[in-house]
């Protein structure tokens, strides 16, 4: 029962010539270079001709707790305390429904505050704020409202002094993405796989016998004799056979076959 079943276990197992499909990989390396052309231009072309470019613009507020004194160490782990607090209430709804009706905009508050990241850079009690959207312009106009839409909020709830803005937003002059060129990147990487991964799949699933180790590694069994096909047959030499009139010709002459007597 052991043994058959150490068997079975054998012909479910799928061996795979490494040096093999080296070689068939080699063979086929055009196929996986145009499969990785072809990747980089339909990414490529995708990301230019049908992905929208998204601008970023970003403003710096930075977060006091007291307006006398800067440098304590209780003013800092009281500063990074407020960051966090911050970085939550500039997203809330009364601070973003009031960009929107200021700036106009035809959005809802969930879909500007897709569009707000706010970043706290480590040890820091700076806050960066991020707006994405397809027109740099407006990218610009609405983080520099929401700052101070955020700025004003944050000070008369909290009553404490308001975040201070040190940086305003700028006008990007290049989309933040798609990044053509990393997409493309990853398309072709992509198609290379895959091509690599069928290649492979071919190899494993091809079970024709095309030699004699390929008959000792399939079937376990020893090749005694060869028989060629149609095609090396005809090439192999003719083999003659001596005739009877070619047989007289190289008789001695002079020689006569005796015959029967009447």
């Amino acid at each position: 029962m052991e043994n058959k079943l150490y068997e079975d276990r054998d012909e479910n197992e799928i061996e795979i010539d490494v040096m093999e499909l080296l070689y068939v990989f080699k063979k086929k390396a055009w196929i996986i270079i145009l499969a990785a052309i072809a990747g980089c231009m339909a990414a490529g072309l995708y990301s230019v001709m049908i992905l929208n470019p998204v601008y970023t613009s970003t403003s710096m507020v930075y977060v006091l707790s007291k307006e006398t004194t800067l440098t304590s160490l209780a003013d800092l782990q009281i500063g990074s305390q407020l960051t966090k607090d911050y970085s939550v209430m500039i997203t809330s709804r009364p601070v973003l429904e009031q960009v929107i009706e200021k700036q106009g905009l035809d959005l809802t508050y969930d879909q500007l505050k897709e569009k707000i990241t706010i970043t706290n850079p480590t040890d820091t009690r700076i806050l960066n704020m991020t707006v994405s959207d397809e027109d740099p312009v407006r990218a610009r106009a609405i983080v520099d409202e929401v700052a101070r839409a955020s700025s004003d909020y944050i000070g008369d709830i909290m009553e404490m002094i308001p975040p201070k803005i040190i940086e305003g937003g700028v006008v990007p002059d290049k989309p933040a993405s798609p990044n053509v060129t990393r997409n493309a990147a990853l398309g072709g990487m992509a198609l290379a796989v895959i091509s690599c991964a069928i290649i492979t799949l071919q190899v494993i699933m091809n079970d024709t016998i095309r030699s004699e180790d390929d008959v000792s590694k399939y079937l376990g069994i020893s090749v005694l004799a060869a028989i060629p096909d149609n095609g090396e047959a005809e090439k192999e030499q003719p083999i003659k056979f001596r005739g009877r009139k070619e047989s007289r010709k190289k008789q001695k002459p002079g020689y006569k076959k005796k015959g029967r007597e009447d």
